[in-house]
């Protein structure tokens, strides 16, 4: 049976709690809106590569790309996958979703796979789904590290690509939704093949002027290209970053809002047994009363 003591440390623990919540959920917010600016302000820089990738086909006159070296065989193609998710807990589905995503995705895509995690949590999932990977990299904790783990994963993948170990790179992450929440996406880094062209087309042209290359045409391809793969990389570590904390920040509502609900049952109980205390405190003053009042009658 519950006692005042016992519904009373109960209520100091859960408003203790919900200070920590509180907390974590000003942590959550406040990170969204650093990860999202990061994402907004890549926006201008992503346009102004593609553009200028354009400027470059349209100089050249490159209407179509061939691939220089296909695979002869569907199995002998080898895929490399970076995965983004969390190392922490308290984010809800965030890597569940993630983790069903990657597996149906790389189920549907031929050939042996390589897959580099950033992030424990959904490493753990792939492993729990047969999934190897071969590389854990930790979730960076501000704006200014994702650079160095892009970085490190750019070199890796065009490594790979370089030296035939892998023919298709590929990224997963979740992105933010429009309205709210996020959901998992997948877009393919590499080759750079006339299917990345085609959807560079639908890029227009702010201008009616036509664009040129100034200096060396290789080097600055070359240039463009690196600009693209750093920038894609950079959009969609920033973009999991920003649906994590979303994610925990959801979290963290629905759990200051079980705490309410708690609290306020606890101080209803409290406030109850307290009540029926003082009531039997009443009572037997009352009967002490009426039995002196009857010896002394």
């Amino acid at each position: 049976m519950e006692t005042q003591a016992s519904l009373h440390r109960k209520l100091n623990g859960a408003t203790d709690l919900k200070s920590v919540v509180r907390s974590m959920k000003a942590m959550a917010a406040s990170n969204i809106g650093q990860y999202e600016l990061a994402v907004s302000s890549l926006g201008d820089y992503y346009l102004a590569v593609s553009l200028g990738i354009i400027a470059y086909f349209r100089q050249e006159k490159i209407d179509i790309i061939t691939e220089q070296n296909p695979p002869k065989e569907s199995n002998e193609k080898s895929i490399f996958a970076v995965v983004f998710g969390s190392d922490q807990g308290l984010v809800g589905q965030f890597n569940d979703s993630l983790s069903e995503f990657v597996s149906q995705s790389l189920h549907d895509l031929p050939g042996k796979k390589e897959i580099w995690a950033v992030g424990e949590r959904v490493q753990l999932l792939l492993s729990d789904m047969g999934y190897a990977t071969t590389q854990l990299l930790l979730v960076p904790n501000s704006v200014n590290a994702i650079t160095p783990l892009v970085q490190q994963i750019l070199v890796k993948s065009e490594e790979n690509f370089d030296k035939g170990n892998a023919t298709e790179v590929y990224i997963f992450h979740n992105q933010p939704k429009s309205g709210a929440g996020y959901e998992p996406v997948i877009q393919r880094l590499l080759p750079l093949d006339e299917k990345w062209r085609q959807s560079l087309t639908e890029l227009k042209w702010p201008t009616k002027l036509i664009p040129q290359v100034i200096g060396g045409i290789k080097p600055t391809l070359l240039a463009l290209i690196h600009a693209y793969l750093f920038a894609t990389l950079f959009k969609a570590c920033a973009e999991s970053l920003a649906s994590e904390n979303a994610s925990r920040l959801a979290a963290m509502q629905r759990a200051e809002k079980n705490i309410d609900e708690l609290l306020a049952d606890l101080t209803h109980k409290f406030h109850s047994l307290r009540q029926s205390s003082i009531d039997e405190e009443l009572f037997d003053v009352v009967a002490g009363y009426e039995m002196l009042s009857k010896d002394h009658s």
